[in-house]
């Protein structure tokens, strides 16, 4: 593998470890995760967030490549990112897994 393949994948890597290490991220990741499209507007209400939070974490995911957004009209809808490498999409369902079992344990 070439230098500069390995350097991507390497910085891929870390942007997306950076993205899911805040809470309200790996929340609103485990939500679009399901494959389907979700409004901003739904991602406040579900995770108690303003506007202004949820939109600066989405934009964090967005960056790192994890999800994809869509303009319609005054909303911003999001949706997981089809183009992802599988390698990377093993790491993100790994963490959504271990965060599922770790609420179900406590609660």
């Amino acid at each position: 593998m070439r230098i500069c393949a390995i350097k991507h994948i390497h910085n891929a890597m870390q942007d997306i470890l950076t993205a899911i290490s805040d809470p309200t991220r790996r929340a609103a990741l485990a939500l679009v995760w399901d494959g389907g499209e979700h409004c901003v507007c739904e991602l406040m209400a579900r995770l108690d967030a303003s506007q202004s939070r949820m939109s600066r974490h989405m934009k964090v995911l967005r960056q790192a490549g994890l999800v994809l957004d869509r303009r319609d009209a005054q909303w911003v809808r999001y949706r997981r990112n089809p183009d992802l490498a599988p390698e990377l999409v093993a790491v993100i369902d790994a963490v959504l897994a271990a965060e599922r079992s770790v609420a179900e344990k406590v609660a």
